[in-house]
């Protein structure tokens, strides 16, 4: 009989440094009630940085491959760690939180933090939340509080790299200034501001991007060619398709390249696609790569049940206004 473990016995043991992390200590931490919080925050302090830091590692990992668990109690705690690093894994972990409460204090981290690391996961996560304004599941004062706070980062002269991120989250927004602020990074000569820009494009899901994607796709630089290729699959871009058959024929030094561009395939769907996925997959013998190429071709038989089913709505749509006319 297997014995249970409380999570003092959890505790203590993330306390010795010379033991690793079991995986099956990972789920005591979902989901903590205020008792077991606080017991965490009282271990926690004794900790090791490095200790802290594989932990957390080790439950982002966990988080992504199993949707059951929820950290969010130990990321919310965790906010205001004195580790820069510690914070910036912290809103990893609330990378699924869609509480506006969360708003705010990440919009204090991303304008004043000391440490350039949680800037720029703040930066991403407020992205996350301009998506949900987009969609009316935030109120409308915090969505323009947060792509205000984007904004001011964008053109300010801070770290490139968070101002490129910045724009990344901004892309969701239909605010009417993003068209110029795109546009503008899209004409910047430094290829890391075209790639963001053309990231941001495709979160847009405005097809007004689409040339300027179609136009990167065969780009020499890897970086613009992944980002074109990912936002031609967001904007479901139908002839940005042979040309991604023609690149994936031609790509033979960045794999992330062609992983975007299968990916993107499988988004935009059609015959050739599909022909060249199926043909990928058996001339394939990587394990890895199949299951990739499988979850492609899953995708793309989604995408295309999803439209079928849009446009048999559209026809019933149409019948029943014929109807109305009679």
């Amino acid at each position: 009989m297997t014995e249970t473990l409380s999570f003092q016995t959890i505790l203590d043991h993330l306390l010795d440094s010379k033991k690793d992390i079991p995986q099956n200590h990972l789920q005591h931490y979902s989901d903590l009630d205020p008792k077991s919080l606080r017991l965490f925050l009282d271990v926690w302090h004794s900790v090791k940085p490095d200790r802290k830091l594989l932990l957390l590692d080790t439950l982002l990992s966990h988080l992504d491959s199993d949707t059951l668990v929820s950290y969010e109690d130990i990321g919310r705690a965790l906010l205001t760690d004195t580790d820069g690093e510690v914070r910036a894994r912290a809103i990893g972990l609330l990378a699924e939180s869609n509480d506006p409460n969360l708003v705010d204090p990440l919009i204090d981290i991303f304008l004043t933090d000391t440490v350039l690391a949680p800037r720029m996961e703040a930066a991403a996560l407020l992205g996350e939340f301009v998506l949900l304004g987009e969609l009316e599941e935030l109120d409308e004062s915090l969505q323009r509080k947060t792509e205000d706070a984007l904004i001011s980062i964008i053109r300010s002269d801070e770290n490139p790299s968070l101002r490129r991120r910045a724009l990344e989250s901004f892309g969701y927004s239909s605010r009417g200034e993003m068209e110029n602020i795109l546009e503008t990074a899209f004409q910047r000569e430094d290829p890391a501001w075209v790639a963001s820009a053309l990231r941001a494009m495709g979160r847009s899901h405005d097809n007004l991007w689409d040339e300027r994607v179609i136009s990167k796709l065969l780009d020499e630089d890897p970086r613009i060619r992944f980002a074109a290729a990912e936002a031609a699959g967001e904007l479901n871009i139908e002839d940005a398709a042979p040309i991604m058959l023609k690149m994936l024929e031609d790509e033979e030094e960045d794999d992330d390249v062609v992983m975007a561009a299968i990916w993107s395939l499988s988004q935009i769907g059609g015959e050739d696609a599909r022909i060249y996925l199926v043909n990928l997959i058996e001339q394939t013998d990587d394990e890895e790569t199949i299951a990739f190429l499988e979850d492609a071709l899953e995708n793309l038989d989604f995408n295309e049940e999803l439209n079928s089913f849009d446009l048999l709505s559209l026809d019933e749509d149409d019948l029943l206004g014929e109807e109305d006319e009679e």
